[in-house]
């Protein structure tokens, strides 16, 4: 059996099965790559201009939004740009044991006040424009379908992952033909005889911008994923990240390197935790402590407090800082790790320097999500989105294209038979 037409009907049925998806999350990925200068345009009532004001301490901001929600607890806080989202999840009605009824899932504060500026069910279209971006970001995460279109994206992820290598392997010249000399008696056929690799891998990198509307179609196809190929696999296996990380990833990542996250290695606890022994302020003086100590020890220096969650499944809070260890533009993933219950300092993960499988991954995540290199990368990242949408369009294309011949070739030839 020749290999070759074996990977052929592999890259094709894997695009095929891949072509919807991927379109969906080219055209959401061009939105994202500006989600917060659209989130600020589509909603500006969201956002407050500093105006030199430090913001307020994040447990000064958790307090205010429970005292503003009093049916709801706080799960997280993140410190954005001329807002504070703080997560929430319903409490249990003290009386009755039942979790109370919210439509929401997020207060927006004013980070220099602590007033609120908006609530809403983050990703919530029903709810109007306010949601939008949100909205764009679960359609670009998991359809929208929540765990269902995580694992739909997810083993998308890993199907495109590995269809990137089959795809350039197929562009690839197939081997020289060694003819005898008696069967190479023209010019034209001595002088394919003697082209090297090179030249003959070479119209694979062109576009034949005067052939027939199929060959510019092809030929986009197939140098379009060559002049990207590196960035897309990129793209591709930090997808698997996002939604396969505590699964494939892992797996893959702890097989070749060091990578340690604290959602893969620490087990979840047989209920999640209602009421942490560790309230949040004393968590986040504890997660204080252990960073500065950190910083002395490793040798990097603390910018900025970014934000704090708490995985009531696994019974730990999460601090985050920005520091010097950081490799994005914005934002920071300098972390330690706190139980909820003991309030030990059980993880420092550090975004580049500590693990070389968190180096990767972190330089994987900053790269998919444009949060590097500037304006220049991100405008690159809204076009990428687009050029993925292009290649699934014209692999779709071929198909047709190939299908119609082949139902072309099998009427003629029953057409001969029935003479």
């Amino acid at each position: 059996m020749k290999i070759r037409p074996f990977w052929v009907l592999a890259h094709r049925y894997a695009g095929l099965a891949m072509t919807v998806f991927l379109i969906i999350v080219g055209l959401t990925g061009s939105l994202l790559a500006f989600y917060r200068e659209l989130e600020q345009a589509i909603n500006p009532q969201l956002h407050i201009e500093a105006n030199g004001r430090p913001p307020l301490d994040m447990m000064t901001l958790i307090e205010n939004a429970e005292r503003l929600a009093p049916q709801a607890r706080a799960d997280s806080v993140w410190l954005n740009p001329g807002a504070a989202d703080i997560s929430v999840s319903p409490r249990r009605n003290p009386v009755t044991g039942q979790a109370y009824e919210l439509d929401y899932t997020q207060l927006i504060l004013n980070p220099y006040s602590g007033e609120e500026l908006g609530r809403r069910s983050w990703g919530d279209i029903s709810q109007g424009l306010t949601n939008l971006m949100p909205f764009v970001y679960k359609l670009h995460y998991a359809l929208a379908l929540d765990e269902w279109g995580g694992w739909i994206l997810g083993i998308t992820a890993l199907v495109w992952t590995l269809d990137c290598f089959v795809g350039f392997y197929l562009t690839l010249p197939a081997a020289k033909r060694h003819l005898p000399p008696e069967e190479t008696n023209s010019l034209s056929q001595q002088a394919a005889a003697n082209r090297s690799f090179w030249q003959r891998w070479r119209p694979a990198w062109l576009v034949k911008w005067r052939g027939s509307n199929y060959r510019i179609n092809f030929d986009l196809h197939r140098a379009g994923g060559l002049w990207l190929w590196m960035v897309l696999l990129i793209f591709a296996w930090s997808s698997v990240f996002m939604n396969l990380g505590d699964t494939v990833y892992k797996t893959v990542m702890q097989a070749v390197s060091e990578f340690h996250q604290p959602w893969t290695e620490i087990p979840d606890l047989q209920k999640p935790l209602q009421n942490p022994a560790i309230g949040w302020r004393e968590a986040y003086r504890i997660g204080q402590q252990a960073m500065d100590r950190a910083a002395i020890e490793q040798g990097f220096q603390v910018e900025a407090p970014m934000g704090m969650w708490l995985n009531r499944a696994k019974g730990f809070y999460v601090y985050n800082v920005r520091s010097s260890a950081d490799i994005q533009d914005k934002f920071g993933q300098t972390k330690v790790v706190i139980d909820a219950n003991s309030g030990e300092a059980k993880m420092l993960l550090l975004p580049s320097g500590q693990y070389n499988g968190n180096t990767v991954t972190t330089w994987l995540m900053a790269l998919h999500m444009g949060n590097v290199f500037g304006l220049p990368y991100r405008i690159f990242v809204c076009i990428l989105g687009l050029a993925i949408v292009m290649l699934s369009v014209t692999g779709l294309v071929i198909w047709l294209k190939k299908r119609r011949a082949k139902a072309f070739h099998d009427n003629r030839h029953m057409q001969r038979q029935l003479r």
